[in-house]
């Protein structure tokens, strides 16, 4: 390990918030150039890290996240947690740019000397979790953040590779928004460990209980992820503040309950293979891409589809066996 990348571990231990700053950017980079030191990095955090509680959150568009995670992150402040936030931004499909703006709506929490908010373009990643979000989990915790809440860019994707790198997954709901379900998949039900209808303030609140009956009724439906929890519906304001000691009372015994069987740590292990097969899925689609073999076959396959002369599938396999070598 060079001096550079020592002084960087150094700092990143000592909380220094330049060196995480720069810790960050490295695991964020795309470059080949980077990747050597980013693992060397990561290797020399990795030991001082998996004491943080790591948690999910998502939700319908207009939900309130930021307002919610920005309140939740002051009192669990209060409480002497250390809290860092990882906001997953949508990234748009036609510019490729990105709305980094979480830090004016979490404009407490990116403001306290015991948060860090890092936002972070998705780039289209399923499920809106960046490619290097499990890395940027490594560097926080050893930089001593006790708590990492993720916020995903909501459901309308796969939210199972969120579910697979946290402790908890909480999925934030709207009272009265008509439909009860508002366009929740049964399949990203079955994820969540807690539904929290957020905004049940003011003449929401009584909107928000028949909310809470409907979504106890959804639940029902689903098979809980563990036996002995059966995930809770709560209500709460991000705004007021009303129902946070709550709702993360609930999230501490979750905790408790699962280090209590064993699952805790089961769960541990499954999130480092899964974190392992999702890097081998990423680096092999991009040397598959960046193969020179295979570039201008790409072109061409993607064109003779769009002609509509070749289905999907054989030209995959096209791409495949030439990457491979056959």
């Amino acid at each position: 390990m060079n001096a550079l990348l020592e002084s960087l571990v150094d700092g990143v231990v000592d909380g220094d918030r330049t060196a995480i700053g720069r810790a960050l950017t490295l695991v964020e980079s795309a470059r080949d150039e980077d990747r050597e030191m980013t693992v060397q990095l990561l290797e020399a955090l990795l030991p001082r890290c998996g004491g943080a509680h790591r948690i999910g959150i998502t939700g319908v568009p207009g939900v309130g996240k930021s307002t919610f995670i920005d309140a939740l992150g002051m009192n669990l402040i209060q409480l002497e947690r250390k809290v860092a936030v990882l906001a997953v931004d949508p990234t748009s499909t036609v510019t490729g740019g990105s709305i980094l703006g979480d830090k004016t709506r979490m404009a407490r929490l990116a403001n306290d000397s015991s948060a860090f908010v890092r936002p972070s373009p998705s780039t289209g990643n399923l499920g809106g979790v960046t490619r290097t979000t499990r890395e940027s989990m490594v560097v926080l915790e050893a930089a001593g953040y006790d708590v990492v809440l993720v916020e995903t860019v909501g459901i309308g994707q796969s939210e199972s590779a969120v579910a697979a790198m946290v402790d908890f997954f909480l999925i934030l709901m709207l009272p009265g928004a008509g439909d009860e379900l508002q366009g929740i998949k049964k399949g990203v039900l079955e994820l969540a460990e807690m539904i929290a209808i957020n905004k049940a303030d003011g003449e929401n609140a009584e909107r928000a209980l028949a909310a809470k009956t409907n979504y106890l009724g959804a639940l029902q439906l689903t098979q809980p992820l563990t036996p002995d929890w059966i995930p809770p519906v709560v209500t709460c304001s991000g705004l007021t503040g009303e129902g946070l000691d709550e709702l993360w009372n609930m999230i501490e015994e979750h905790r408790e309950r699962l280090t209590k069987n064993g699952v805790w740590e089961e769960r541990r292990k499954d999130q480092q293979l899964s974190w392992m097969w999702a890097m081998v899925e990423d680096r092999l689609l991009t040397a598959l891409k960046t193969d020179p073999d295979v570039k201008q076959m790409l072109i061409e396959a993607e064109s003779s589809i769009l002609r509509g002369e070749e289905i999907p599938s054989v030209a995959a396999e096209r791409l495949i066996q030439a990457h491979l070598g056959h």
